[in-house]
């Protein structure tokens, strides 16, 4: 019972906390007027839910964690033939990807990658699982204000093709200048940091805490202001970013790693700080959401901090990262955070099962 209360804990606090991490990125994009096809609660997969203003929201089959498709985030130069691609998809609501490489004379996959990269903007839906070519439709749309309503797969009506493409680019994470594609890629870490600053004004400000003396008996209960809470939070978050940075330091890093622990580690110390009350759960939760925010600075692809960094190598350089290159550091990356896991995890066995940590 302990194992299943443990897995429920732990699942809770990660959903919980990656979906407001998403919902960071969501509410940003949103704001600069980037399109955002699915906010969902769980891993990319099967799901279900509902449509509004071109957003699905819903669940996905593995609801731990969550994700934001933010629309117009693909590396590399942008593709030449996208104008031409839109302005035929659009005109026909269905096509094929052999008409569309006949009709522009261009190779199949060259068709095959601008539909998929209008897909990624979400201009287009890609092929169905029961589609037995490479079959691509417009988006539904509805818009009450001028009585648009119109269902997948038909053509959208349009003046000019030049002036389409501009349209539909403008709703693109590529599209916008840089610093709004900075404050979208760490508007999650902020949504993060910031709900553990809220995290801390509720126990310390609203809630209080309880002062014991040494033999662990309530002396008395304190409220303290929201200033000083807000000031614990803040030295909460430098400690842990202080912590993350001996990743870097030879000296230091080996006992980082080892003070740190896996998700095997946290579905313990979940079930522990759930016993404790529910103002403990909230003070571990915050703990977590600290660590996630600042983790999520390092720069390392895939990593929030490792896509920044890019950003600022391709402003500074005027050179964009293409697409194997990300690849080869997206690689790299999820290679070192496996071994990073591995490493923990066997941490977190010595010390939680055989005790000898």
């Amino acid at each position: 019972m302990d194992v299943v209360l443990m897995v429920l804990y732990i699942v809770i606090v990660l959903s919980v906390l990656v979906f407001i991490h998403e919902g960071g990125h969501f509410l940003a994009a949103r704001a600069f007027g980037v399109r955002v096809t699915e906010f969902m609660l769980g891993l990319p997969g099967p799901n279900i839910g509902f449509t509004w203003r071109g957003t699905k929201f819903g669940v996905t089959a593995v609801p731990l964690g969550g994700y934001a498709k933010v629309c117009g985030m693909e590396p590399g130069p942008e593709d030449p033939h996208l104008e031409d691609a839109l302005a035929f998809a659009y005109a026909n609501g269905t096509v094929y990807a052999d008409d569309v490489a006949e009709k522009m004379g261009i190779t199949l996959d060259e068709a095959i990658e601008a539909l998929y990269v209008l897909e990624e903007w979400g201009c287009l839906v890609g092929p169905k699982k029961t589609d037995e070519h490479n079959v691509f439709r417009t988006r539904a749309f509805k818009d009450k204000r001028k009585g648009v309503d119109l269902v997948e797969g038909s053509p959208r009506p349009f003046d000019d093709a030049h002036e389409l493409y501009l349209a539909e680019r403008a709703q693109t994470y590529r599209a916008q200048p840089f610093w709004k594609r900075c404050v979208i890629l760490l508007a999650g870490i902020f949504m993060n940091l910031l709900f553990a600053i809220v995290a801390f004004v509720l126990i310390y400000s609203v809630f209080g805490i309880d002062m014991v003396n040494e033999a662990g008996e309530v002396v008395r209960h304190v409220n303290v202001d929201v200033g000083t809470a807000i000031s614990a939070g803040f030295n909460y978050i430098g400690m842990v970013a202080v912590a993350v940075a001996g990743l870097f330091n030879p000296q230091t890093a080996a006992d980082v790693v080892s003070n740190s622990t896996s998700v095997m580690g946290m579905a313990v110390l979940s079930k522990q700080y759930a016993d404790a009350g529910p103002l403990e759960f909230l003070f571990f939760m915050s703990m977590i959401s600290v660590s996630l925010g600042i983790m999520n600075l390092l720069p390392i692809p895939p990593l929030d901090g490792g896509r920044f960094v890019i950003e600022i190598f391709q402003k500074l350089t005027k050179r964009q990262v293409g697409y194997k290159a990300m690849n080869i550091m997206t690689m790299t990356g999820m290679a070192l955070f496996i071994g990073f896991f591995i490493l923990m995890l066997n941490q977190d066995i010595q010390r939680f099962i055989f005790e000898n940590w």
